[in-house]
């Protein structure tokens, strides 16, 4: 019965719309049972309203170390046996105090207070791009190194061993990587950042880690807050930037109203933000902890549930023209970060990161271009995060 269920597809076949299988499954069984590539099945949710729900009823765990929790990834469940859980894997009661302790670290007023250094980092990047030859890789110029600065200088982690993080960050979220390539990743950044915070234990620092320290967060509960905010905080924002980008320079027309009336960038933002949804696959698994229904269908405890929020945030019941790209639209009910007690985090923080980068990328590089047909970029298709790997883009010397 198993084999005659239809496959969850996890590759975008266009980087511009969800799975056509799951589009399918939202207009005939939005709550559907699925077979998972690596064998076993999976509830999959697809409607925008069943979605919310199920990730705002404590009924469904968030508990990674469950072994009916759903992985989309092939291979034995591997982590070592000392590792504690993030706050993306904690449930109630444990949750709750553990999310207080850190998201005034995230608050709009703090972010607002953070602009000029960002903008800052933004301006140094796009002068040492500016200063090379045409065509550049956009991801290695500006999209990457942005984002993992600006989290490493809020966490008070070395930007000289970004090179280090990001590979083990990317080889951890993609599923092409073995077991044991994610163990060691695992395994890598907690001993890296143990060493981290035992050294701001002896010498604390005006930074994210070492104010939860003075918190009186254990070791091991913070070496989990950081594994965290180091790898959300630099992939999911340089994934939208080269997204974003891409996009944007479809439409010249439209770039040119935004740098002519940036008041107009907060608003581009949340759609670019729901049209591509790139981690839908990174946090939107649960398990049923007891019987629950949801969309007129009987999860029972112990089954896997995964929200395909890409899919969601197409929903033509919640947002007009779902397919259009509309930059005007601003509508902040989407789910591209999650929704409920696990709602990213740091959503403040790449709002305001993405909004200075394409304020200041457009109205400094006013000539930029893609350097290859966008058809032709290698999309991470292979990833839990969606983006590019690499993105040549050129502009008028």
């Amino acid at each position: 019965m198993t084999a005659e269920l239809p496959a969850l597809t996890l590759t975008r076949g266009c980087p511009h719309a969800p799975p056509g299988e799951h589009r399918r499954l939202r207009r005939e069984a939005p709550v559907a049972r699925v077979r998972l590539p690596h064998g076993g099945t999976v509830w999959a949710l697809t409607r925008h309203e069943d979605i919310r729900t199920m990730l705002t009823d404590a009924r469904f765990s968030s508990n990674r170390f469950d072994p009916n929790f759903p992985l989309l990834v092939d291979g034995p469940r591997m982590a070592p046996p000392d590792l504690q859980p993030s706050l993306l894997a904690m449930d109630p009661p444990e949750h709750g105090p553990a999310r207080r302790a850190v998201v005034g670290e995230f608050t709009v007023r703090r972010m607002a207070a953070l602009r000029p250094r960002v903008q800052e980092i933004v301006d140094q990047h796009i002068d040492a791009m500016l200063a090379g030859p045409p065509p550049a890789d956009l991801v290695a110029a500006l999209s990457l190194p942005v984002p993992s600065l600006v989290i490493c200088e809020l966490l008070g982690v070395p930007y000289a061993d970004h090179a280090f993080f990001q590979a083990h960050s990317a080889r951890l979220l993609s599923r092409k990587s073995s077991p044991e390539e994610r163990l060691h990743a695992i395994t890598e950044l907690r001993d890296y950042l143990g060493d981290l915070i035992a050294a701001k234990e002896r010498a604390p620092a005006d930074d994210l880690l070492s104010r939860q320290l003075a918190r009186s967060q254990s070791r091991g509960e913070l070496v989990g807050l950081a594994f965290l905010l180091l790898i959300a905080g630099h992939e999911t924002t340089a994934n939208m930037i080269s997204l974003g980008t891409m996009a944007l320079l479809e439409r010249p027309d439209e770039v040119r109203a935004l740098v002519d009336d940036p008041s107009r960038t907060p608003a581009a933002v949340e759609e670019l933000l729901r049209y591509f949804t790139i981690a839908e696959f990174a946090a939107g698994g649960r398990v049923a902890v007891d019987d629950v229904e949801i969309g007129g269908v009987l999860v029972r405890a112990g089954e896997g549930v995964v929200a395909l929020s890409n899919t969601a945030n197409r929903d033509p019941d919640v947002f007009d023209r779902p397919d259009e790209l509309d930059l005007a639209r601003g509508a902040r009910n989407h789910l591209a970060f999650g929704f409920g007690p696990h709602q990213c985090l740091g959503q403040n923080l790449a709002r305001m990161e993405l909004e200075i980068v394409f304020d200041t990328l457009f109205r400094r590089v006013p000539s930029l271009r893609p350097a290859v047909p966008p058809d032709t970029l290698p999309f991470k298709d292979d990833a839990n995060v969606y983006g590019i790997h690499e993105f040549p883009v050129t502009w008028q010397e």
